[in-house]
């Protein structure tokens, strides 16, 4: 074909579409602010669609040999009791109804692996303009000279630089959901491998993840109102974070020590992603960046992989036409987006940060709701 696409981000959206552009015989570029691979973050969940697009990418094999085997979920209360226990379903084998978790980083570098002598990567490079020239847009770069590309696709997160130069403000996208994270990777087993436990204070949700010999450590706390601060200054969201929880019972004092003297560390709202469009012109969003579903989805880096998929079914459909595929993947992949995002409002904001007390129990007692 000898076109070429841009695209800004490699993380999940960004490297899953790097490799069905390159399938497709399109020259690919991918930029990316960090010196390597977007790396860091919590397991990935693959499961539903996602394993038949793993399957049709040559990886469901490296993702079963790698897969973590998470046992058990436990709900303790503050003097560190287990008041409830959830024994996680353990692999069967068949596809159809598993589901495999499997580390961030590790996905990650088999996604990289699968398209790193295919793809040419500008690592610690960022888009500083976009300019659509009818057959072609012109793009300037901060530490490159200008380009200009066929196709420009942003797979750069919920804070996406493609989505504010094309699009807009990133305010009239962002649905905020009352609540505020973080997210802190400690290289030690806090509580045994291959557990989970939740810690919950109304409004106050505390998760560690243990796998590997490494632990997630995962507060969240409610906020009625937005919380003013630059999303770039990692001190002044440590200060939010150990400000927040100072007070919080269970192991929280040992925990906030943990994030304390961690490089680890990554803060933002819990929010969703709502677009009227997610094409405009040569130029598409894929990923967060277009349809956050927020942390409490459980189900980022799979909708990341999901929706390139459905770009890319888009591309087969109409022959490589990108008009008329950017129509149809904005409108066969949005009831599936959609669906993921009134999950959370309906089921999963209430299971991780209960409002009262009365919730609280009520979940942990098996009445309340689980997920």
């Amino acid at each position: 074909m000898n076109r070429s696409v841009l695209i800004c981000g490699a993380s999940f959206a960004g490297l899953s579409t790097a490799y069905w552009m390159a399938t497709f015989g399109y020259r690919v570029t991918v930029v990316e602010i960090a010196s390597g691979p977007k790396k860091g973050g919590t397991p990935v969940n693959i499961q539903d669609r996602t394993i038949d697009i793993v399957k049709r990418m040559g990886l469901l094999d490296q993702i079963r040999e790698h897969a973590l085997k998470m046992e058990v979920m436990e709900f303790k209360n503050a003097a560190d009791i287990t008041e409830r226990s959830s024994v996680r379903p353990q692999l069967t084998g068949n596809d159809a109804h598993d589901e495999y978790e499997i580390e961030r980083d590790v996905l990650l570098e088999m996604l990289f692996d699968a398209v790193k002598d295919k793809v040419e990567f500008m690592f610690g490079d960022s888009i500083q303009s976009l300019n659509d020239e009818t057959h072609q847009i012109a793009v300037s770069f901060k530490g490159s000279e200008q380009r200009s590309f066929d196709l420009v696709v942003g797979c750069d997160g919920v804070h996406s630089t493609v989505r504010r130069l094309c699009f807009g403000d990133e305010a009239q996208f962002l649905r905020y959901l009352g609540a505020y994270f973080s997210i802190t990777i400690v290289d030690q087993s806090l509580i045994p491998d291959n557990t989970t436990q939740m810690y919950n204070e109304p409004g106050i949700a505390v998760m560690l993840n243990a796998y590997n010999q490494k632990t997630d450590i995962c507060l969240c706390f409610q906020s009625e109102d937005e919380i003013p601060y630059d999303y770039r200054n990692e001190d002044e969201q440590r200060r939010i974070i150990t400000e927040r929880f100072a007070d919080v019972g269970w192991r929280t004092p040992e925990l906030l020590a943990q994030v304390r003297r961690s490089d680890s560390f990554y803060f933002d709202k819990l929010c969703h992603t709502t677009m009227p469009s997610w094409t405009k012109g040569r130029i598409a969003l894929v990923g967060d960046a277009a349809y956050c579903p927020s942390p409490a989805a459980g189900r980022g880096g799979s909708l990341a992989i999901d929706g390139a998929a459905a770009l890319a079914d888009a591309f087969v459909a109409c022959s490589g036409d990108f008009e008329q595929a950017f129509e149809q993947y904005n409108q066969s992949f949005r009831p599936f987006v959609e669906q993921i995002q009134a999950e959370v409002i309906e089921v999963g904001l209430d299971f991780f940060i209960p409002r009262t007390a009365e919730a609280i129990r009520a979940r942990n007692a098996g009445t309340g709701p689980m997920v």
